[in-house]
Formats: C-alpha cells, sequence, structure tokens
C-alpha cells in the first residue's frame, strides 16, 4: 500500500511542470489558514508581489551562434561547490506542512547538491535534522532573541551538529502584520475555531499526518527550555528589538566557520555586515512578510554589489519563481539565489519528491535559459545579457 501510495506521488509531481502547478497542488492538500500562512505576506501584500513582478522588468538578450552542447550550473557557495547557484532559505515549520517536513527537505538538497538553511523554529531539532542527512551541506538560521544565553545555546549545537553556516536574521525585530493570519485567526497551535475545525475535516491529507507526527519547536526541547505552546504564546516576546551591528559582530566571534546575514535591503547596511565580518549576505525582505512596501531583492541587488565591492557573497532570497530569475539575479552580480515559498509548496504537495520537483523544475528552466541565451558556464553570466523592459509597455 505504502509503495503505491508513494510511486503516485512521485507521478503525480512528475506532472506538476512549473512551481505554480506545485503551489496549486499544495493549495489542494492543506487547510486554508495553513496555505495561507505560507502564501502570504505584510498588510496589503505590495511587497509580496513586487518580489516576483520586478524580475519581469528585464528582458532577455540571447547571443547566438555560441557552442552550448555542455553547460556548467556549478556555483561556489562559500567554499563548498553547489550543483547550481540556489537554496533553501530558512522557513519556520516546516514540520507542520507535512510530517518531518525539514527532514524531507534536507534529503532533497542533499540528493541535488544545494544548501538547505535550517530555521531556528524548524519542527525537527537541528540534531535531527543533521542525522537524517549527514553528507548535506547545512546551514543554520539564528533569531536574535532577548534571552542571548540561549541564543549561544543554539550556536554551540549548530557547530557541534556539523553545521557549516550560521546565518542571523536581522529583520524581525518585531513581527510583521499579517492580515491574512488575523482574518483566518491563525494560531499555533491552530486555535479551534468552528471555521477552521470544518476546513480541516475537509484535508484528511494533512490531518493524518499532523495526528501521527503532531507539531513542535525542536530546537527549544531540551531539559529546561519551552514547549510548542508556551513558546507559541511568548512567541511576539522572544525577538530582540535592541539589536546593534555590535550584537552581529559578537556572534560572529563565536563561529567558527563561514557566516552569513539575512534581512539587508540597504547598501550602508550591507558595508556594516561586511564590516561586522560577514562573509555573504542574504539580500531578503522576508518574503514580502514583514515591513510592507519595501524594495524587491532583485531591486535592491545593484546598490548592494557597487557597495560591497565583491568583499561578500549575495544571496539574492524573494520572488524567485522560475530558472531565467536566477540567470537575471546572476547577472546582476548575485552569487545565488534562496526559495522559501516554492520549496514548500513541493513540500506540501509530496514530501520530499515534492521538494525534489521543485529543485528540479529550477535546475532544468536554468539550463533551458543558459543554452538559448547562449551561455555555457554560469560564471558567464553578466548584466550584457539584460535589457531594461520599456516601462510604457
Amino acid at each position: 500500500m505504502a509503495e503505491n501510495s508513494g510511486r503516485a506521488r512521485s507521478e503525480k509531481m512528475a506532472r506538476a511542470v512549473s512551481i505554480a502547478a506545485l503551489r496549486d497542488l499544495a493549495a489542494r492538500r492543506l487547510p486554508h489558514a495553513l496555505f495561507d500562512f505560507i502564501d502570504g505576506g505584510a498588510t496589503d501584500e505590495i511587497t509580496m508581489r513586487h518580489n516576483e513582478t520586478d524580475f519581469g522588468k528585464w528582458m532577455l538578450v540571447p547571443r547566438y551562434a555560441a557552442d552550448v552542447s555542455r553547460r556548467n550550473l556549478s556555483t561556489d557557495m562559500l567554499g563548498r561547490m553547489a550543483d547550481m547557484p540556489l537554496m533553501l532559505s530558512p522557513t519556520g515549520l516546516a514540520g507542520m506542512f507535512w510530517p518531518h517536513g525539514e527532514l524531507h527537505a534536507v534529503r532533497a538538497t542533499a540528493k541535488a547538491n544545494i544548501p538547505l538553511c535550517l530555521s531556528t523554529n524548524s519542527v525537527c531539532s537541528m540534531e535531527e535534522v543533521a542525522k537524517a542527512a549527514p553528507d548535506a551541506d547545512r546551514w543554520f538560521q539564528l533569531y536574535f532573541l532577548k534571552d542571548r544565553e540561549w541564543m549561544r545555546t543554539l550556536v554551540q549545537r549548530a557547530q557541534n551538529s556539523g553545521y557549516r553556516v550560521l546565518c542571523v536574521t536581522i529583520d524581525l525585530p518585531v513581527h510583521g502584520r499579517r492580515e491574512r493570519d488575523e482574518r483566518n485567526a491563525f494560531t499555533i497551535p491552530l486555535r479551534p475555531r468552528l471555521a477552521n475545525i470544518i476546513n480541516v475535516m475537509t484535508k484528511p491529507g494533512w490531518l493524518m499526518g499532523a495526528v501521527r507526527c503532531p507539531p513542535r519547536f525542536g530546537n527549544f526541547e531540551v531539559p529546561g527550555a519551552m514547549g510548542m505552546k508556551s513558546i507559541a504564546r511568548r512567541d511576539g516576546n522572544l525577538f530582540d528589538p535592541t539589536i546593534t551591528w555590535d550584537d552581529v559582530a559578537r556572534i560572529r566571534d563565536m563561529w567558527k566557520g563561514p557566516f552569513m546575514v539575512k534581512g539587508v535591503l540597504h547598501p550602508e547596511d550591507a558595508v556594516k555586515a561586511v564590516g561586522a565580518g560577514c562573509d555573504a549576505i542574504m539580500i531578503s525582505n522576508h518574503g514580502g512578510r514583514q515591513l510592507d512596501r519595501v524594495p524587491s531583492p532583485i531591486d535592491a541587488l545593484s546598490d548592494i554589489v557597487d557597495a560591497v565591492k565583491g568583499k561578500a557573497q549575495l544571496i539574492v532570497d524573494g520572488g524567485v519563481r522560475r530558472g531565467s530569475d536566477i540567470f537575471i539575479a546572476r547577472a546582476f552580480g548575485a552569487t545565488a539565489c534562496s526559495i522559501g515559498r516554492p520549496y514548500l509548496w513541493g513540500l506540501c504537495a509530496g514530501g520530499e519528491d515534492g521538494v525534489g520537483r521543485a529543485l528540479d523544475i529550477f535546475r532544468d528552466e536554468l539550463d533551458n535559459t543558459m543554452s538559448l541565451m547562449g551561455v555555457s558556464n554560469i560564471a558567464d553570466v553578466n548584466a550584457s545579457h539584460l535589457r531594461r523592459r520599456d516601462p510604457r509597455h
């Protein structure tokens, strides 16, 4: 029975020809409130939409009569070669959308040979994820918490568990306002509102998984730490709004290995990140989930490239839905792109198979774009391959 179920899921994933198709499959499987939690953004969701549409400001300008019989997508990502310039963003509660979701995601990235950045707020603990895929390129994302001793504990655990890169998020001093979640009365655990209960009962695939594997905050489940209910109750008070770049530098001094900061949009902040010892900068607006009406990562990229002058690798996080988006980011000087919603949609649709399908789609689209652009090596992509679309059109 399980074998037949797995075969059917793989066949369904194979029929998903785009990231949008995976999103549709995720919407069918998840309760409405959970799907909106992934899919929604802050207030009017203007930034969230611009994250995607701003890639459309640029046209690709191909060069022909070039030998593209062999393509090389491999990229150095902080000292380790990845098979393509893509990684998985840190996304909290992945295991709430599919049982043991983080384990499925890390196994898929190990097969694809790209990095996964695990969230502080993962359902599976960092130790469980490390055990599931010991050879994967695992990065750990750290929030600035009011409990600095607990932060130091998380950093040490990540180091001991073989996480290669530490990624510190700086754009969450407080939670942004997400009106979809407010309308849905979305809480953790889910609030037993009648509409939510009725909708959950119509999603038996998700419900059976949630019953077998109840969500939790794995990285906080140690003696003396908070459980899921108490952490969810205090979640709004966990994050520290007092952080400064000196605090970032102190965390950097604690970490033995590559170090990245996530949440930069201003070029002057990028310069400060380099000064604080960052080896990489994730240009991100938190997927449009924090402050609305801020620049998209692809719009912010050029100014940050000019500001850091090659002193840090740059990861574009947000709005990437096509392999051609990765090509555009590379043309402007990004090292790689990072995806959150696309891999979660794949995870929700089919677990490890779904994440793997999402990564296959990006790889195939990027490879196809390079072929048709007359580029055989991802390292040769540059701004000459782009032209700005006439805004009148």
